[in-house]
């Protein structure tokens, strides 16, 4: 069976199985990255059963020679385990070949995170209203960029000030409130800014398009941050993980954090977390 073939049978088995957009699309993505590694290698379309140690070995150094992030690397990884475990199910290859190599020891980095202040800094740089609307939906409710894109107008409710999040990463469901702040600023975009020119159900759409792409948000982001002389990176998701470090700051627990980030451990959520040295020097002098 060509790998093509087989890729196509595993998101059928993903679709079947509930697992949420995001993840089809990143599984999705990655195996379309290893069948070109593969064609460039072998200059023809590659059987499945064909496939060999070096091959997968082969395309995780290229992924590092191309300078991918370890953490990249590991979920590539990851998912190809995943797919091979489908295909050793429906007896589609012998082995799983992905599972005989390491995962690849990932560096835990401080992530980057911004203040309530320099966040404010952030937006009133960013021209764009639809945009700026966006990013102030992320920060103060920690929500992915894809989940706030794929708000559907119904899914935002500012009589009850709920922003329901459906199929979320995980395929699940979650409910964030709307603070007074982000109440007012949606209030007003309703209003005053989220005029269309096409039908769409869509919550945030720009007027021509009825959508908002991801990467478009993040290069507003990008250049609103360039434009202030920023050095730090900053990106959509650095406002989830801004979300999640102010809330620790000001006294919300795990538990809660991890509630609204729509984490399925505290393990997860605590990579996320942040505390300034200010914070630690304050810890430490309370023996």
């Amino acid at each position: 069976m060509l790998y093509t073939q087989a890729i196509q049978k595993f998101l059928g088995y993903l679709e079947v199985t509930n697992k949420s957009r995001e993840t089809i699309r990143g599984y999705k993505k990655e195996l379309k990255y290893m069948n070109n590694f593969l064609i460039n290698k072998y200059n023809c379309p590659v059987y499945l059963e064909d496939i060999n140690l070096e091959d997968i070995e082969g395309y995780l150094l290229y992924k590092k020679e191309k300078n991918m992030a370890d953490s990249n690397r590991n979920r590539a990884l990851y998912i190809l385990r995943s797919f091979y475990n489908y295909c050793c199910k429906k007896e589609l290859v012998n082995k799983n070949i992905p599972g005989m190599i390491e995962s690849i020891k990932v560096r835990e980095n401080e992530r980057e995170f911004i203040s309530e202040e320099e966040f404010e800094e952030l937006v009133n740089a960013i021209s764009q209203p639809v945009v700026k609307t966006v990013a102030q939906t992320m920060f103060y409710t920690g929500g992915r960029i894809s989940e706030i894109l794929n708000l559907k107008i119904e899914d935002v409710n500012l009589n009850t000030r709920i922003i329901r999040i459906i199929k979320g990463k995980g395929n699940k469901d979650r409910v964030i409130p709307v603070n007074d702040k982000l109440f007012i600023i949606l209030e007003n975009y309703i209003k005053n800014i989220r005029h269309t020119e096409v039908k769409t159900d869509k919550f945030f759409a720009n007027k021509t398009t009825g959508m908002v792409s991801v990467s478009y948000v993040n290069r507003c982001i990008q250049n609103a941050a360039k434009a202030l002389g920023w050095e730090k990176h900053i990106s959509s998701h650095i406002l989830r993980h801004s979300f999640s470090t102010n809330l620790l700051l000001r006294g919300a627990t795990l538990v809660t954090i991890q509630k609204l980030l729509g984490h399925a451990s505290l393990t997860i959520t605590s990579r996320y977390l942040h505390q300034d040295m200010n914070s630690l020097s304050e810890a430490v002098n309370l023996l």
